[in-house]
């Protein structure tokens, strides 16, 4: 894991002062704006004096008036920025969007007045007031108002812009934190089935090896042999253990071996029967999962050849692999501690949504296992 996945995901700030195309495209829209709202408030007079301009005044025109735009602009994004520390979107809204379309409203009145006061003073000095015939005071008030509402759309916009990028940002972090979220879960199944897997070698190895000290014991050539049938069977434990599932074709296979085993162990203390669909065979299981319901039923339940216990494995209809096992209580009874039961079902619920069904009478015990693709 590199340093830049190590670090916590911080939310991502999208504010319109921070964005230069946003700022630009404001400013172009203002420009063009004041231009189209001059033709509707006074066509004749303003026009017949842009056109009776030189060139140096119509350039001195459009400076002033890209001014006043930069000016607004700049003001209305000053107004979003402080009013994001004090007022934020995310916990005020409807206060924040009074205040925002207050202050802007307001500071634009104040700057237009001052910009066109200037801009006033200017004309009065090199003696081109009077050729502003027609501008009449009412006019005058129209052109402010319309700058207002100007600024009101101005306004609109960047909260607009504010919330569409907000969202974005929002969508985005819930989406990098579900794949984060998910990253995780999987991240710690796969840590719990590599612990689930590593439970099936101690087990199996303990029981083995208490056999085999057993026979060394009674029989040392019979332990000899069931030293040779053992690594064969743990070797191929080793492999396949790794593995999150197996094929059934392959788990039969391994069960083959380990009953091999079982008959140096117990002899003909019991009787297995097989019978499973080979349109089956290429489905999954976790591995080792016979051997475990295996060595349960054999565990719980007396094994005497005079009255062999009696255990099947067969396939239904429901692409189940079912292990069912006849009740033989012993004398003394063992407590259970579930490991293997409890190994087959943990595995199961990372792997798959189909669980394990176990059931039990007075005179038998089932475990139906989900085969899957």
């Amino acid at each position: 894991m590199n340093m830049e996945e190590e670090q916590p995901m911080k939310k991502q700030e999208h504010t319109p002062s921070r964005n230069k195309i946003a700022k630009l495209a404001m400013v172009l829209y203002t420009l063009i704006g004041l231009y189209v709202l001059s033709f509707f408030i006074y066509p004749t007079s303003y026009w017949d004096l842009l056109l009776n301009m030189s060139v140096p005044e119509l350039l001195f025109d459009l400076f002033t008036t890209l001014i006043i735009c930069v000016v607004i602009v700049e003001f209305n994004f000053l107004i979003d920025k402080r009013l994001d520390k004090w007022i934020p979107w995310t916990k005020h809204a409807l206060n924040r969007l009074f205040f925002q379309t207050i202050i802007q409203i307001a500071g634009t009145f104040i700057v237009v007045l001052i910009v066109a006061s200037i801009f006033a003073i200017y004309l009065s000095l090199i003696d081109k007031l009077s050729n502003t015939a027609g501008l009449t005071l009412t006019q005058a008030w129209q052109y402010v108002i319309a700058i207002l509402i100007l600024t009101l759309i101005i306004n609109i916009a960047n909260s607009v812009y504010y919330l569409a990028a907000n969202w974005k940002s929002e969508l985005l972090n819930a989406t990098a934190y579900k794949v984060k979220a998910a990253e995780s879960k999987q991240l710690a199944a796969e840590t719990e089935l590599q612990s689930l897997r590593l439970q099936l070698d101690p087990h199996f190895v303990f029981n083995n090896l208490t056999v085999l000290s057993e026979l060394i014991l009674k029989d040392p050539q019979l332990g000899f042999a069931y030293t040779e049938n053992f690594a064969k069977v743990y070797r191929y434990l080793l492999v396949n253990a790794k593995k999150d599932s197996i094929t059934l074709r392959e788990e039969l296979k391994f069960l083959d071996l380990y009953l091999l085993l079982l008959q140096s162990r117990i002899g003909n203390g019991a009787i297995f029967d097989i019978d499973v669909d080979e349109a089956l065979l290429n489905r999954h299981l976790p591995p080792v999962t016979l051997q475990l319901l295996v060595e349960n039923a054999l565990k719980y339940n007396s094994i005497d050849e005079d009255r062999p216990l009696h255990i099947r494995i067969y396939s239904n209809d429901m692409e189940e692999l079912v292990v069912y096992n006849e009740l033989l209580p012993l004398l003394n009874k063992h407590h259970s501690s579930g490991i293997g039961l409890k190994n087959i079902v943990s595995r199961y619920s990372l792997l798959t949504d189909r669980k394990p069904r176990i059931s039990q009478d007075d005179v038998s015990f089932t475990v139906s296992i989900p085969l899957f693709a």
